[in-house]
């Protein structure tokens, strides 16, 4: 006759083989949800990519070099104007 040891031990072998099953879905769940938030969550931020950024910055660069051009030009034209 088996003894509450014996039933222990069976138990807790049946128990251990399911615990690694249980814990590999549980972390596979877990990845799949925070993917998906994540991913709703950028999905809603406005982001660009790395070339859109590039290009947006080098038209800034020129954009400013311009005005500073301007602004130089306009000191420039105030000097030559006569004193009021």
């Amino acid at each position: 006759m088996k003894g509450p040891q014996d039933f222990l031990t069976q138990l807790q072998g049946q128990f251990g083989q399911f615990v690694p099953d249980m814990a590999r879905a549980a972390r596979e769940d877990f990845e799949t949800q925070a993917r998906a938030t994540v991913m709703s969550v950028l999905s809603r931020l406005e982001l660009v990519t790395r070339e859109e950024f590039d290009a947006q910055q080098a038209v800034l660069m020129k954009t400013r070099e311009k005005v500073d051009a301007l602004e130089k030009r306009v000191a420039e034209l105030e000097k030559r104007l006569p004193s009021a």
